[in-house]
């Protein structure tokens, strides 16, 4: 190419950008009815960077025998060994806490409690030695004095949840046993519907619309004997990575409150990171429970798509939505995900797979497991990849030699990812945003924008190749491996100030800086499992992705179990030896 037609080219993709701007400046109002609070110029260019690259990864792959509803059939056809041998979902509370370490009663501070796992609190609610009144009464007070602090609750309802706590208690009492959630304090993210109170969604749009039934993973929680403290504060509309909100304040990280807690289940992570909590339910559309479980240094599972109901949930992307548990141990982890997995009714995208009792396959799950590193996913920083490089001589020290394979999908998946989510977040708030477009946070509304604009092929194009596509990586990366391993960020995590997504312009390339090697598992479907495995130079939390195949979350568990004893980390030993810097 010569350096006229160089020059030509660059004229024809700036005309492109001109006329898609000026074409997207006329539709927002015209076709859509919408005043735009973006520059058009930035909403081209967010629509020509996802149209080309789904055209892209389209071409070739389009069959008259395809159909969106394959990519179900794929998952199942490709389910991972672990979950061959799992029982009836319904005996989802059938682990008992016996055989745990019961301690002396008086041996411990409070806060020292609130600190513990699942498994040895339960032991000690059915030895007599704590009820569940003075558990949930130390972590109502933990989180009323760390609310100033990190603003992880959009409200604490702490005469509801302690009578849900002397109901448990005389439960308990009186021989009748729910399971190992039986009494333990939790709290989850405000996009969960619930009867008769309002449900935020972190955002002043949605208005106060009483919920008409609970969610169903909240009526698993209650029927599995948990108490739940309160709704927890999140990014707007379940649309961000940051934590960041203006209506409700940011939520802050547990570790550095100057820091963001990642998003959008900010409240999840910040939390049970600062030990108010034993664990919460986030979502995640392209990594809003791997970040802020990532960020707070702690375990956070995205399952399988299907494996947990949605029925209840607040949607970004039907099409790509999980909700899962982040936990500060991959055993507390085990507990909450085996109580809230399964085929639900009210769900039609719920697979009915059998579910294995995550808690006992902690122990042999991971046996003759092999690991390879995903390659060729872009850059990290140099501390992000020493910390990931150490962790993976970890696991060929425990697990046997870790190869690397790679694929040429994953950029293809990032985007087909983007136009679903985009696409069909801007059709659940297209009347939101005609009605009461002010009222959104400049982020939000900014990154549902581009929504409008792509065309519908390339919407449809992403659903009709999602079955091909995600065959295609398994059979590439998953041809000699059961497990792949990945950087869960490619920085470090950042202060709030430089993820201010509501200065103008700044919100796509914050979340295209953070989001990276978490979406492209959303359009793929398969269960991810983030855990820590080191501290950055700021003293902050590093975590690696464990990707799976299909409902193979035991596994997942398993080796994030035995590689977290072998590492030896210690939560509270790294956030003492930051807060001693500071």
């Amino acid at each position: 190419m010569n350096n006229d037609q160089a020059d030509s080219g660059e004229i024809n993709v700036h005309a492109d950008h001109e006329r898609v701007s000026e074409f997207v400046e006329f539709a927002t109002r015209r076709l859509h009815g919408i005043e735009s609070r973006t520059q058009a110029s930035q909403v081209a260019s967010e629509v020509l960077r996802l149209n080309d690259a789904v055209r892209r990864g389209a071409h070739g792959r389009i069959d008259f025998r395809q159909h969106p509803q394959d990519f179900a059939a794929v998952l199942i056809a490709n389910a991972d060994s672990t979950n061959a041998n799992a029982t009836n979902a319904n005996a989802a509370n059938a682990h008992t806490a016996d055989g745990k370490t019961r301690l002396p009663a008086g041996t411990e501070k409070d806060g020292e409690l609130l600190e513990r796992s699942i498994l040895e609190i339960a032991a000690m609610l059915r030895a007599g030695q704590l009820s569940s009144e003075q558990l949930t009464r130390l972590s109502i007070a933990r989180a009323k004095a760390l609310q100033p602090v990190i603003n992880a609750f959009i409200a604490i309802h702490e005469e509801k949840a302690l009578q849900a706590a002397r109901v448990l208690d005389r439960e308990l009492a009186e021989g009748h046993d729910r399971g190992p959630l039986h009494g333990i304090p939790l709290a989850h993210k405000d996009c969960f519907e619930r009867t008769g109170e309002s449900m935020t969604v972190g955002s002043i749009v949605t208005g106060q619309t009483p919920g008409l039934r609970d969610a169903t993973i909240l009526q698993s929680f209650e029927a599995a004997g948990a108490v739940d403290i309160g709704p927890l504060n999140m990014n707007e509309m379940v649309a961000g990575p940051t934590g960041r909100n203006p209506h409700f304040g940011d939520c802050c990280n547990s570790w550095d409150p100057d820091r963001i807690s990642g998003g959008s289940s900010s409240g999840s992570g910040a939390a049970v990171g600062a030990g108010i909590v034993f664990g919460s339910i986030g979502s995640d559309t392209g990594g809003s429970i791997r970040l802020p479980a990532s960020m707070n240094g702690l375990f956070g599972m995205k399952p399988t798509y299907g494996r947990v109901s949605r029925a209840g949930c607040f949607p970004r992307a039907f099409s790509l939505d999980c909700a899962g548990p982040l936990t500060r141990s991959a055993e507390d982890c085990a507990v909450m995900l085996r109580a809230i997995a399964g085929r639900d009714t009210r769900d039609p995208s719920s697979l009915d797979v059998s579910v294995p009792d995550y808690v006992a396959a902690l122990q042999q799950a991971h046996v003759g497991s092999r690991i390879a590193v995903l390659g060729g996913m872009g850059e990290f920083h140099p501390e992000i990849a020493q910390a990931f490089g150490a962790f993976v001589d970890l696991l060929a020290q425990s697990f046997g030699r870790v190869t690397q394979v790679e694929s040429g999908l994953f950029e293809t998946c990032y985007a087909m990812a983007d136009v679903m989510s985009k696409v069909e977040a801007a059709t659940l708030h297209g009347d939101w945003m005609r009605e009461r477009g002010s009222q959104y946070s400049q982020g939000v509304f900014s990154r549902t924008e581009p929504g409008l604009h792509i065309p519908a092929a390339r919407y449809l194009e992403s659903l009709q190749v999602r079955a091909e596509i995600t065959q295609e990586f398994i059979d590439t990366c998953f041809a000699d491996v059961d497990v792949l391993v990945c950087p869960t960020m490619p920085i470090p995590v950042p202060t709030r100030e430089e993820a201010d997504v509501e200065r103008p312009g700044q919100v796509f390339g914050v979340v295209a800086a953070i989001t990276p090697l978490t979406r492209p598992f959303n359009y793929l479907g398969l269960p991810v499992l983030t855990m820590p495995i080191g501290v950055d130079a700021n003293g902050m939390p590093i975590g690696a992705q464990l990707v799976g195949r299909p409902f193979g979350e035991a596994r997942l568990l398993a080796i994030a179990h035995h590689a977290s004893a072998a590492m030896g980390w210690n939560r509270l030993a790294r956030m003492h030896e930051l807060q001693a810097r500071n």
